[in-house]
């Protein structure tokens, strides 16, 4: 098993044990970003269902949170380092809409899950335990595509 499946997995598994989505993938990735995985629950305990809003899905804020700290800009005033981090962001927001038609969690749900028949036809559905794993991988895959791309650099 090579270790994106690890993490892949590691982050599906975290989301099955009902962390959040932002959670999961941000702890999946905890000992490269040089965290611990509480902290990495902690951080990502505000971010799931779209920051509770249904706005941008939370596994792909798992995985900004994961390229901020591995890559952002650390330095105040550094056009290069804030160019960068802008950079990464684009490229994962890009990548995530491209791959699943959208980053906001109410559209890639297909239903407003602020509203309690919103969150009910989600349950119905089996959306948060059939759906939104794939969006856990998806992140996760997508992430580590884009680590690589800024190793190589």
């Amino acid at each position: 098993m090579t270790m994106k499946t690890d993490r892949k997995e590691k982050a599906i598994q975290y989301f099955s044990e009902e962390l959040h989505c932002s959670q999961s993938v941000l702890a999946a990735f905890a000992d490269e970003c040089g965290i611990t995985e509480e902290m990495a629950f902690r951080l990502g305990s505000c971010f799931g269902s779209g920051m509770r809003k249904g706005n941008v899905c939370g596994a792909c804020t798992g995985a900004l949170m994961v390229l901020g700290l591995l890559f952002g800009e650390v330095q105040a005033g550094n056009p290069e380092e804030r160019q960068r981090s802008n950079q990464i962001n684009d490229m994962m927001m890009d990548r995530f809409k491209q791959k699943n038609g959208t980053c906001i969690c109410n559209e890639l749900l297909g239903c407003d899950i602020t509203t309690p028949e919103g969150v009910q036809y989600a349950r119905e559905n089996r959306l948060f335990k059939d759906f939104c794993p794939k969006m856990v991988a998806s992140a996760v895959e997508i992430l580590e595509e884009i680590m690589e791309d800024m190793n190589g650099i």
